[in-house]
């Protein structure tokens, strides 16, 4: 049965064929669904491969065949946001996560606004650190995995002065060892309670999170991880030169 006049975000768009695309979007009532979009190569065709770029929101008509639908029409329904540098980066990060992570064909209404409202944010001042941990945090329990980042397992509080460890099933767990990378209970408050922290917990946050996140990545990395890591790589080496 044709479905028509669905709003949806492209995640991601790849060449098939000589002249088509699989597009992957993020729709409102079907959640994350792949269409074919045949002929969209040519000059008169240049208004809906422009519409079928990551990021973009628009509104189209499919016919659902399995995994893989077929593309009717689509329009865009706004611009999509002019990001560069890091914030673009962060924007492929998210997208790539969410094709992970998200099943095909899953409604995920809550996802849908969600991701709306922080493709608006990386175009806007917000730190984009702050910006990335909490759409983790949103997208971990919109997909049934959140935790309870304000408490132990047990129900106790957690101290702001002591260290945790975050656990994929537990969530935060006491490290009395203080290991290097265990996580502030001021910066896990600070995000279970909306509250942006101070940079030393913001950073702290990062890595708490991509453990989670890995244990359900499983063994295969994100591509975004290595090319956010290689890009820090080379700016500590400009800073350093620069210094010298």
């Amino acid at each position: 049965m044709r479905v028509e006049g669905q709003p949806a975000y492209v995640l991601h768009a790849r060449p098939w064929r000589e002249t088509s695309l699989i597009v992957e979007l993020l729709s409102r009532d079907h959640g994350r669904i792949a269409v074919v979009a045949r002929g969209v190569q040519g000059a008169k065709r240049h208004p809906l491969r422009a519409a079928l770029q990551p990021l973009q929101h628009l509104r189209l008509d499919f016919l659902p065949r399995g995994e893989l639908g077929r593309l009717v029409q689509a329009e865009a329904l706004d611009a999509a946001p002019l990001l560069q540098g890091d914030h673009l980066m962060a924007a492929f990060y998210l997208n790539e996560l969410l094709l992970r992570l998200l099943p095909r064909q899953d409604p995920a209404p809550v996802l849908y606004e969600r991701y709306g409202e922080v493709r608006a944010e990386l175009a806007g001042a917000q730190p984009l650190a702050w910006t990335l941990r909490r759409f983790e945090r949103d997208l971990l329990e919109a997909l049934g995995y959140g935790l309870a980042l304000d408490q132990t397992e047990d129900g106790e509080r957690l101290d702001p002065a002591a260290r945790y460890r975050l656990d994929p099933e537990l969530g935060p767990v006491r490290d009395r060892g203080h290991d290097p990378s265990s996580t502030s209970g001021a910066a896990l408050l600070a995000l279970a309670e909306d509250r942006l922290p101070p940079s030393v917990q913001l950073a702290e946050l990062r890595g708490a999170l991509r453990g989670v996140l890995s244990s359900h990545l499983g063994p295969q990395r994100l591509k975004s991880w290595g090319m956010l890591s290689e890009l820090a790589r080379i700016r500590g080496s400009e800073e350093g030169r620069s210094a010298d």
